[in-house]
């Protein structure tokens, strides 16, 4: 054979993707290779699945676009019982005049999973409100809760401040008329400190036991004492001549009647 004449028998014929150049080592050629033609089949396939849906679509919008003929079995059938084109369908003429229209499903969901996941979506919007109603519920009710705590806590402090207030007064005035033994222990703050620090058992005889008695319940005899013995009011900071001094210019014989 002439150093000239090309061998056909060589890779450059039998493969003409694969690189040849001088250098270059035998098994990076072949992957070189072996790479262009995976990449080069996977073009082909794309364009010819781009070809067909394309002609696909066009067959499509060309037929969509085209009235029916008396070529077509249903639209002949239709003639045959006397049907014009143009007019509605029925007996009256009042029915569809156009044909339903195509809807071509796209995805791999079967018939109805459009209605259920629509449904699973209303049913997780519905369970999201319903919880972001218990969830605001739940927060109005702490917030009420803790407002009546505070409420309850403030009036509690307001009612001791009173009932000192008033065990004071009713101490001064008692001693100003020579009553030198409060009406029951717990009428004066000095034998109530007294008391404390000593740790004797209260007087119970013609006493009520202020162990049962609240502060609230304290403050309101105290306070009736003071009104009917001594024409004071805590609230007031006065004293008045007599009981209808006190019952004509005293708001009342309570802490809200003096805030209104």
């Amino acid at each position: 054979m002439a150093a000239e004449e090309d061998d056909y028998m060589s890779d450059a014929f039998l493969n003409p993707l694969m690189d040849v150049r001088p250098g270059v080592p035998k098994v990076k050629r072949l992957k070189e290779s072996l790479r262009r033609e995976t990449l080069h089949k996977e073009k082909n396939i794309l364009n010819q699945q781009k070809s067909y849906k394309e002609k696909e679509q066009t067959r499509r919008d060309v037929a969509l676009q085209n009235s029916l003929s008396s070529e077509n079995k249903g639209f002949a059938l239709l003639q045959k019982m006397g049907y014009t084109a143009g007019q509605g369908l029925g007996k009256e003429g009042t029915g569809r005049v156009e044909p339903i229209p195509l809807n071509i499903k796209t995805d791999r969901g079967g018939i109805g999973m459009e209605e259920q996941k629509k449904r699973k979506a209303e049913e997780k919007l519905r369970n999201e409100r319903k919880r972001l109603q218990v969830k605001q519920h739940m927060e109005k009710q702490s917030l009420e809760d803790f407002r009546e705590r505070k409420r309850t806590e403030r009036e509690h402090r307001e009612t001791e401040g009173d009932l000192r207030k008033s065990q004071w007064a009713c101490e001064q005035l008692d001693k100003q008329k020579g009553i030198i033994v409060p009406k029951d222990s717990w009428y004066w703050a000095e034998e109530v400190k007294n008391q404390e620090a000593e740790h004797d058992e209260p007087n119970t005889e013609g006493s009520k036991d202020d162990t049962e008695l609240t502060s609230l319940v304290k403050l309101e005899f105290i306070t009736s004492y003071l009104r009917s013995v001594h024409f004071y009011c805590i609230w007031c900071g006065t004293a008045y001549r007599d009981e209808e001094d006190i019952n004509t210019n005293c708001p009342g014989c309570t802490a809200s009647n003096h805030n209104e």
